[in-house]
């Protein structure tokens, strides 16, 4: 399918591996420039070789940590006018609830709901005022079914969604879609590291690990980087303009609800 926005501008968070890079690699496969961050120079060049080299775009790369306001501003000089704002930021470590004092959650609201809102905060006007632009931020399945131990997340994120709900219906007239997508379980480095502390809390083998969580999911398996990458593209594409304030479940199954 031709997703119609060959030329356009994207700016892709935390797309040096993982979710954000199966994104950064589909939008670039649709033919659209990109400009990538991370906070580590080294995984974001090899990335940018990686995209270059498959799909002929130009990939501007920017390391920083987008969750800090110097960060950010440098990311968002560096990035110009796009028409393409892909979020994303690392989940906050698993936990229980006696466990997170004022400055943890502070910590995760900053990166999974403030960061976010501050780059769309940045970026929408010139979106609206070009008549065309699509946001897509990376949450997580938590937010539709919330999971006991990620109470971090589930607070950050829900804040985020609850944020996206009015913005992408104030600014859908002129053109601009804004939805969700809703990570399960994927193979990338945050499933590792949720499966090392079960690795840890039970005494099994990673492979025990990884295969009692597969066992959870009615797909029985963990996602790709590319699926996920590929509905990222659709949902920036020509053909999602009628798409909007939607939250998107890639989770194989995994949440157990019809609504």
């Amino acid at each position: 399918m031709d997703m119609g926005i060959k030329g356009k501008r994207a700016l892709v968070c935390a797309a040096s591996k993982g979710l954000g890079l199966g994104c950064a690699e589909a939008l670039a496969a649709a033919g659209v420039e990109l400009v990538i961050n991370a906070r580590g120079s080294e995984a974001l060049e090899a990335a940018a070789e990686r995209i270059r080299a498959a799909h002929g775009v130009k990939v501007t790369t920017l390391a920083a940590d987008v969750t800090s306001e110097a960060g950010r501003m440098a990311l968002l000089a560096a990035a110009g006018e796009v028409d393409i704002l892909v979020t994303n930021a690392g989940g906050p470590p698993p936990g229980l609830w006696l466990d997170w004092s004022r400055d943890d959650f502070i910590k995760a609201i900053d990166a999974n709901m403030l960061t976010p809102i501050a780059l769309m905060q940045a970026l929408l006007p010139g979106m609206i005022a070009r008549g065309w632009g699509r946001v897509v931020n990376i949450t997580s399945q938590s937010v539709k079914a919330p999971i006991a131990q990620l109470g971090l997340s589930n607070a950050a994120r829900t804040g985020l969604t609850g944020f996206v709900a009015g913005t992408a219906r104030q600014v859908a007239p002129h053109g601009v879609c804004i939805n969700n997508m809703l990570p399960g379980i994927h193979a990338t480095d945050r499933a590792i590291a949720l499966d090392q502390g079960v690795v840890a809390a039970q005494g099994i083998t990673m492979a025990q690990a990884q295969a009692q969580r597969a066992a959870t999911i009615p797909a029985r398996r963990y996602g790709t980087a590319a699926e996920f990458g590929a509905m990222c593209a659709f949902l920036c594409s020509q053909h999602a303009g009628f798409i909007v304030g939607q939250n998107i479940l890639l989770d194989g199954g995994a949440t157990n609800a019809t609504l």
